[in-house]
């Protein structure tokens, strides 16, 4: 008897997704479960699991189609594979290739090796990519789980072990052939957007299409807020057990700074202005299929350690390709880091419906004076981008400015000024 799998529900307002891999062919033996498929949506990717142990059947679908909410995409037929079945060669849903036979118990599909084996779509990625066997490497994840370094560093250590292939006969002489044309350098790829991709890039556009977008910039002395750092980072550590970074620092002088300028925590539906009475940051997090946007929510209740920590599991997800659609659903008002990439400048695009975006830069010693003398400061700029239908220029400029204040003087974000 078959059970057929559908696809779940992919939160709101979200309607389909594209069915992004396989994880098991059919006539594998499937665990209860166990991720079968994985599929992207417009945020994340998202693994769909088997909901009976058995055997994989039909697959409806192929990678690359789009799958409604609710649609069947595969059956589960009733009973385990047969022992000693031959796999195919290696393949995107197949890593250990032909040769490799293996007797899988019903319910025991991929757990006698440990949990590590149960991979996110980053790391899965990774190991179809170098054909690696992951029940070969160790995880240093949560429970034993692989993460993208461990992969990684089992691929680099792949390559080093590889034999040098021995030189191959000369062959025998052949009748002379016209010369090749060659393609120089005007090689052209074409590859399909992921559909994370093709939302930004919707989403970027219909922000530049429908709002009155404009962007501020002032510059903010961070000697106050590194020597603070370098005076505690230790104890902070010790205590909290997470690194005291910078973006506590900024996420705690933008909820004092939207205290005073509501207006850049606001959003606006239809003919009316919604103001937050809470601070929900969303920060920009790099990811292996782009750039995603997690939420620190209620940042005016937290302290700097929660706020690390928060930002710190944001991080390691993102990597890992496990942050969920909830992480990402709502925020107020975005930091966008560009500083860790070396950026100088920019103007970020404010992501609606939120009103405003504060974009961090690099940080690097610059003249500046200083009571009559010219000094070196390690300077960044920052830059608000923002929704000119609600926020004005006024409001801009302060916001800004009561950032710059509290940065410069990271007591006032201590004692509420």
């Amino acid at each position: 008897m078959a059970t057929e799998v559908k696809v779940p529900t992919l939160g709101e307002s979200i309607t389909e997704a594209t069915l992004g891999a396989w994880l098991k062919q059919p006539g594998e033996a499937v665990a209860l479960d166990e991720p079968i498929a994985s599929l992207e949506t417009d945020k994340v990717a998202i693994e769909v699991p088997s909901p009976v142990a058995g055997t994989m059947g039909d697959q409806r679908f192929k990678v690359g189609d789009n799958v409604a909410v609710g649609a069947v995409i595969a059956t589960i037929e009733s009973g385990t594979a047969p022992a000693k079945a031959e796999l195919p060669e290696a393949s995107p849903v197949n890593p250990r290739g032909a040769g490799e036979n293996i007797e899988v118990k019903e319910g025991e599909a991929d757990e006698e090796d440990g949990p590590h084996l149960t991979l996110s779509p980053a790391v899965r990625r990774i190991v179809l990519e170098h054909h690696l066997d992951p029940s070969r490497i160790k995880g240093t994840g949560k429970d034993g789980r692989l993460t993208k370094d461990d992969v990684l560093a089992a691929a680099e250590g792949q390559k080093a072990e590889a034999p040098t292939p021995a030189p191959a006969p000369a062959p025998a002489p052949a009748p002379a052939a016209p010369a090749p044309v060659k393609a120089g350098d005007r090689r052209e790829e074409r590859v399909r957007m992921t559909r994370l991709r093709q939302t930004v890039a919707r989403r970027l556009k219909e922000a530049q299409n429908s709002a009155a977008m404009l962007t501020t910039f002032n510059d903010v002395d961070m000697s106050a807020v590194m020597a603070a750092r370098a005076k505690y980072k230790d104890l902070f550590e010790k205590k909290h057990g997470i690194r005291l970074g910078f973006m506590a620092f900024f996420v705690k002088a933008a909820v004092l700074a939207a205290r005073d300028v509501p207006a850049v925590n606001a959003s606006i539906e239809g003919e009316e202005i919604v103001y937050h009475h809470y601070v929900d940051v969303s920060v920009a997090v790099s990811a292996p299929s782009g750039l995603v946007v997690p939420v620190i929510r209620d940042a005016q209740d937290l302290g700097f350690a929660d706020i690390e920590k928060t930002i710190a599991d944001f991080g390691r997800r993102a990597r890992d390709g496990t942050l969920t659609l909830a992480d990402m659903e709502g925020g107020t008002f975005t930091i966008s880091n560009g500083g860790v990439f070396g950026s100088l400048l920019s103007t970020p695009i404010i992501n609606p419906p939120q009103s405003a975006v504060l974009g961090m830069h690099r940080i690097e010693e610059r003249p500046v004076v200083k009571d009559g003398q010219i000094v070196a400061r390690p300077m960044m700029y920052l830059a608000l981008s923002y929704d000119h239908r609600l926020i004005d220029g006024r409001e801009a400029v302060t916001f800004l400015v009561r950032m710059k204040e509290a940065l410069e003087d990271p007591t006032r974000l201590l004692i509420d000024l």
